[in-house]
């Protein structure tokens, strides 16, 4: 599968087959697509809990609003920005803005990886974020900024209506 294929592939699964996990190699396959990820300076400044114990999941649910499918998710993703990381080299814009996007393109980066293995994702950005945080009982220096709940799919959804070129663009 190219990379524009699985970008067009790529989907918001809610629904994962319970009786199928995540192997330990296909972690490992989606934490290094994280790792090759372009960050600034290339300081990498994100980290990744990966969680699968139940319990955990279910606080998460908790966290994220009541959202049902990271407990279903096989296993869940959360990222942060290690905001110290970044703020070494790039000072107050590296802790605001440049660490949580490294965070952000390690996680399109692994769901882009998960639309090619066969699996399914969804991301979760609607969390609280002292709870997440309380949780993993995280430092100060990471701040979570998603979730991303994979399994295998229990559902193929349509792909959802994209504005055109013309209308998310402008030549000057």
């Amino acid at each position: 599968m190219d990379v524009l294929e699985a970008i067009k592939k790529r989907r918001s699964i809610r629904k994962f087959n319970s009786l199928k996990r995540v192997s330990e190699e296909q972690i490992e396959k989606l934490l290094d697509a994280a790792r090759w990820a372009p960050s600034a300076g290339n300081l990498q400044s994100y980290f990744f809990f990966v969680v699968r114990e139940q319990a955990i999941k279910d606080q998460l649910v908790e966290a994220a609003l009541g959202q049902e499918e990271v407990a279903k998710a096989s296993v869940v993703f959360v990222a942060c920005a290690d905001l110290e990381r970044s703020a070494a080299k790039y000072g107050r814009r590296g802790r605001g803005l440049f660490a949580l996007q490294d965070a952000t393109l390690a996680t399109y980066a692994m769901w882009l990886t998960v639309t090619e293995m066969g699996l399914g994702a969804v991301w979760i950005g609607a969390f609280e974020e002292g709870e997440v945080t309380s949780i993993l009982q995280l430092s100060s220096s990471f701040r979570p900024v998603a979730m991303l709940a994979v399994g295998y799919p229990a559902e193929n959804p349509v792909p959802p209506l994209r504005r055109v070129v013309s209308e998310i663009s402008r030549e000057i």
